[in-house]
């Protein structure tokens, strides 16, 4: 009796460190990942780099932000830094086209700033964010199959193993019912042997090929097993898993590839207001006028002083009798009385009326030109009405509140805002006083420039009136020289002294102007400030120095009584040889 068993020769299997590999004859290679079955760990590798390289692209890009959240900040800072302070001679500084330029283009840096800040935020939330959510879930998923991965292929070993083990079984009781078919047949031809010996080894034999029979049915129904279950491994469960895990890994590089372009678009998004932040600096760059830059230093620094006439030559060989020109710097000085030596101390001062005021200057500008101190009261009149209209505003909106509450009582206390509305009451009546005293004060330097004729005012009926009144205010208010020299000596409300100092110490003991025309007086002149002096209508007197541009005229009555009069009120008629003789009417 034989006993054999055949494994088909249909199925091949090769055992593997780690994995199973079984190959079909006639088997097509797929161009899907199922062709990489048996690189299982490799794949599981390559997922892994997959997710490190999305995690080191979201480092890139993080790194990006903070490089343009820094450059953003650097360019604010840089901003603010160059920005005029306010309420500082920085920021009157500002009102050149020039300056005014370069404030645009400050201004427009803070912008460009802003877009960088764009940029940042915009690839926070739309790259850093998504993928950093992202890589969550793909680990998440990438975990799964392989875990599942690693299952299918513990469960295939696991039937391996079941297979070996009966196919050992069988073999194994095969090769005892041999050797029992063997011992029996020994044992029949055996002439010596007892019959119950025999018949004891032939049913030893029996039940060994019934235990190999057995072993072969069992062997064979595993190994069909086995097959399918094989089968179902490579052609089912791990193509279902590779095809997850490769569109799982073409996800991840459709979104990296997504995210490249997100990050283009986001800096494409900012480039139109970046563009129009340059085109602001190129149109504040055209507006620059040099032509207007130069007017407004004229108009910022122009005093209302003419220069001083060319200097006469001096016959000293006549000692008791020098002419001495009207426009040289002997009649420089402003206080009416006093005419400096040649070669004193203040020779070679050509403009001896400008003089630089140390520390604070008086209330009302009065150490500076006529022009200048125009502009500063001016300002400081326009400075004060916009304090009485804040003012103002504050109090209606007090008294609307306050209206609000008188007729809805549960809302507030009435009363508890009538002690604020008297404060702001009393700052608008202190705000209105100053306006007043600051415009008498402009009144008064808008009267003495020669803006217009004096022909023009004196046609008006109410000339006499208002120029007595702006003479007198103007000797109330301060004394100044009609020859155009601002002297530091202030009014008697500010009761401020200048000490005397070596200049003034020039002009003791000088010999008097010599006349150089007559005037018949138009009006008649009170002088009561020091200084001038008082005229006559019709009176005819001396003409000893022309008037300098300030409204005054020096004359002379007698060689004890000399001052100064508007030129308005008389009517000058200059020597013939005088230099730039003329009449003013």
């Amino acid at each position: 009796m034989e006993l054999a068993f055949t494994r088909p020769d249909k199925v091949k299997l090769l055992r593997q460190p780690g994995r199973l590999i079984h190959s079909i004859a006639g088997q097509s290679e797929s161009a899907a990942w199922n062709s990489l079955q048996d690189q299982f760990d490799n794949l599981e590798k390559h997922t892994q780099w997959g997710i490190d390289v999305l995690e080191k692209y979201i480092k890139f890009v993080k790194e990006r932000t903070e490089i343009e959240l820094s450059y953003a900040k650097q360019l604010r800072n840089l901003s603010k830094k160059y920005q005029p302070k306010k309420n500082s001679k920085e920021e009157e500084e500002y009102r050149y086209t020039s300056t005014r330029a370069f404030l645009a283009t400050l201004n427009e840096m803070n912008d460009y700033a802003g877009q960088h800040e764009v940029i940042s935020e915009n690839m926070t939330s739309l790259i850093i964010g998504e993928l950093t959510r992202y890589v969550q879930e793909l680990k998440q998923e990438r975990k799964l199959h392989f875990h599942d991965g690693r299952k299918a292929q513990q469960h295939i070993e696991t039937c391996w193993k079941q297979l070996e083990a009966s196919k050992r079984r069988f073999e194994r009781d095969c090769k005892e019912a041999d050797r029992a078919q063997q011992y029996f047949e020994k044992m029949d031809a055996d002439i010596n042997v007892t019959k119950a010996d025999v018949e004891k080894a032939r049913q030893q034999a029996q039940l060994r090929h019934q235990m190999a029979e057995d072993s072969k049915a069992e062997y064979s129904s595993t190994l069909q097993k086995f097959n399918s279950e094989q089968h179902d491994h490579y052609y089912t469960h791990i193509p279902n898993i590779f095809q997850k895990i490769q569109e799982m890994e073409e996800r991840r590089i459709v979104r990296i590839g997504e995210s490249m372009k997100t990050f283009a678009e986001v800096d494409r998004q900012v480039i139109p207001i970046i563009g129009k932040c340059l085109d602001e600096i190129t149109k504040a760059a055209e507006s620059v006028d040099h032509k207007s830059d130069s007017q407004m230093v004229i108009e910022a620094y122009k005093s209302g002083f003419e220069p001083p006439g060319d200097v006469e030559f001096e016959d000293f060989t006549q000692p008791m009798k020098r002419t001495v020109s009207e426009s040289s710097l002997s009649n420089s000085r402003g206080d009416g009385k006093y005419e400096p030596k040649f070669g004193s101390k203040s020779k070679g001062k050509l403009w001896p009326f400008i003089k630089k005021n140390k520390g604070a200057g008086p209330e009302d500008f009065s150490n500076l030109p006529p022009e200048q101190r125009r502009k500063k009261l001016q300002q400081k009149v326009d400075e004060l009405n916009k304090d009485i209209q804040k003012e103002m505003d504050q109090r209606d909106a007090l008294t609307k509140m306050k209206d609000v509450y008188i007729k809805n009582p549960q809302m507030g206390d009435a009363a508890s805002v009538d002690h604020r509305l008297s404060e702001l009451e009393q700052n608008i009546e202190k705000l209105r006083l100053e306006v007043q005293k600051f415009e008498g004060w402009l009144a008064e330097v808008e009267g003495r420039l020669p803006t217009r004729t004096e022909q023009a005012r004196r046609q008006s009926g109410l000339y006499e009136a208002q120029n007595t009144s702006a003479v007198n205010s103007c000797a109330q208010d301060r004394e100044s020289s009609p020859d155009g020299s601002y002297t530091e000596e202030q009014s008697q409300e500010t009761e401020m002294k200048v000490p005397a100092t070596d200049f003034d110490d020039e002009f003791d003991d000088e010999e008097p102007l010599p006349t150089i025309g007559t005037c018949k007086a138009l009006y008649t002149f009170e002088g009561q400030n020091e200084g001038t002096i008082s005229v006559a209508e019709g009176e005819m007197l001396y003409v000893i120095e022309e008037d300098k541009g300030d409204g005054w005229t020096r004359i002379r009555r007698n060689e004890d009584e000399e001052g100064y009069v508007p030129t308005s009120y008389v009517e000058v008629y200059l020597d013939k040889n005088a230099k730039g003789a003329m009449t003013y009417i």
